[in-house]
């Protein structure tokens, strides 16, 4: 088998990263994609840095072992605390990571106020606030913990009055500042962007990072000669790693996120 028809590895917690392999399969419809949510052990952003290091290792290199040429970090948790290990110990390997998209969203207007909504743990580590150092002189950054909104997604919850409820409550301190955008810092966060602009005001404007993933590692692939040169459609398969033995387990619950046409 040659390396170009190998597929590229999506990894997050759970389904949130489907958001992320959308933009990929969009960009990208001849490549082959193995997705793996690992909903066993989600979710990911109030557990220790070490523990989810240890897991994103452990995918890693269950993947690397199947064959895979590109692994893609669909998840902002695993990136912050794990990409730099795993690209120091595997130099050779590609391995594309997903951060806050606070770049574009600080240049949508003259020194804008930016909320960064995302996970406890994405928030403490020092990736983060290297990210928040690069823009601090350019716009108002609130990075914004937001603890039970992951639990939604995973159950399939993305719209309806609990969630309303819910969000309108979480995210009551930032109704009163004066947004002008609003980053969804994690990977889940894109399935509910309609509940959130319910609640913080539909002329906020929302970011996220998963077409700049997407466009990273399409150029990764290039650089590499390694994109699959086939006109054939490509395949995604799912693994789920509460259900491990069983292919494309996760088929049912990605039809509730309009991911239906993915599966081959």
């Amino acid at each position: 088998m040659t390396k170009n028809i190998l597929p590229i590895a999506v990894f997050d917690s759970g389904v949130g990263g489907v958001s992320v392999l959308m933009e990929l399969v969009n960009m990208m419809p001849h490549e082959n994609f193995i997705y793996f949510g690992d909903t066993a052990n989600a979710p990911y952003g109030i557990k220790s840095a070490c523990c989810v290091r240890e897991l994103t290792f452990s995918v890693y290199e269950k993947l690397k072992a199947g064959g895979i040429k590109a692994f893609v970090i669909a998840c902002n948790t695993a990136t912050s605390v794990a990409v730099a290990a795993l690209r120091e110990k595997y130099p050779e390997d590609i391995i594309i990571g997903i951060e806050p998209a606070l770049k574009p969203a600080v240049k949508c207007c003259e020194r804008p106020t930016v909320a960064v909504l995302a996970t406890p743990l994405t928030l403490k580590e020092e990736k983060f606030s290297l990210l928040l150092q690069r823009f601090e002189d350019d716009a108002r950054v609130i990075p914004f913990a937001c603890p039970g909104l992951v639990e939604f997604v995973e159950r399939g919850e993305v719209e309806g009055e609990r969630l309303h409820a819910f969000l309108d409550e979480l995210l009551a301190p930032l109704k009163k500042e004066e947004l002008d955008a609003v980053v969804l810092g994690c990977t889940h966060y894109p399935f509910v962007k309609s509940e959130i602009s319910s609640v913080i005001g539909e002329n906020v404007q929302i970011f996220d990072g998963s077409v700049g993933t997407a466009l990273n590692t399409r150029r990764r692939l290039e650089e590499n000669n390694l994109l699959n040169d086939t006109n054939e459609k490509g395949r995604v398969i799912f693994i789920d790693s509460s259900y491990p033995n069983e292919e494309n387990t996760s088929k049912s619950m990605l039809v509730k996120f309009g991911g239906e046409y993915l599966c081959s």
